[in-house]
């Protein structure tokens, strides 16, 4: 994944628009406030919800867990037209950060 940019979790707001690509039980737990969510085996089908982001300035970051999944999909959307990045240490990283975090229940957020 080194031919993409790495945003480091510090480097966003908390209310930051990125691609969360996690799947439904995982983004239930604990996800980013402004995050768009679009699970990673949904992507194809959906890409078109990403249509706002194709005109802005600076890159779409997208996270999972731990990063394994972003890995396989930022090249299948730059193919799509995509100016992308890595959210580096994915949401992990994000919650370790202390960075603010929404859950579907209002628990606790969790990212396993």
């Amino acid at each position: 994944m080194s031919d993409f940019a790495q945003v480091q979790v510090t480097d966003l707001a908390d209310d930051a628009q990125i691609l969360d690509i996690r799947e439904q039980d995982e983004w239930d737990r604990g996800h980013a406030p402004g995050a768009v969510h679009i699970p990673m085996s949904e992507l194809p089908a959906r890409v078109d919800e990403l249509a706002p982001f194709l005109d802005r300035d600076e890159p779409l970051v997208v996270t999972c867990r731990s990063g394994g999944r972003v890995s396989r999909t930022l090249p299948w959307l730059e193919q799509q037209g995509y100016e992308v990045a890595n959210l580096d240490g994915g949401m992990r990283a994000w919650h370790a950060a202390g960075k603010q975090m929404e859950t579907a229940d209002g628990s606790a957020p969790q990212v396993p």
